[in-house]
């Protein structure tokens, strides 16, 4: 199951995705006026985490990828990376989606994340879960 820490959440807790309507300004590239797809948002609602690969699992399942598609609320010009710094408690991990905010495969070990997300001078933070039990 994937899951993701809503705003307020202790650091370390998942969970679960919102299943609901994404938020208007993040359904740019959408043919459905309301869709609805697995999201989180940002604790202090700056970027909107899509994502089309759930569950994320690790390792990668052999036959689908990690896909997250991140929408900043604010869209900036000219975008810089995006900058993930990814933390589990025990270990750091970093990420990086070229261009800024959109399409990436993210790939973690499995656990709960905490990720701190910066961009074109913005910051964000969420947390998401990699089950095991992807490729072998």
């Amino acid at each position: 199951m994937l899951v993701l820490g809503a705003s307020g959440s202790e650091p370390g807790a998942c969970h679960e995705l919102r299943s609901g309507v994404l938020p208007e300004w993040a359904r740019t590239g959408f043919s459905d006026p309301q869709p609805r797809m697995p999201h989180a948002i940002g604790r202090s609602g700056r970027i909107a985490a899509i994502v089309f690969g759930a569950p994320l699992v690790a390792p990668p399942a052999p036959d689908r990828s990690n896909k997250i598609l991140w929408v900043s609320r604010d869209p900036v010009r000219p975008l810089s990376d995006l900058r993930i710094r990814a933390t589990d408690g025990a270990h750091m991990l970093s990420r990086v989606v070229p261009g800024g905010p959109g399409p990436s495969l993210v790939d973690l070990p499995a656990g709960c994340w905490h990720l701190t997300l910066r961009w074109s001078g913005r910051t964000d933070s969420l947390d998401l879960r990699y089950t095991g039990g992807g490729a072998p």
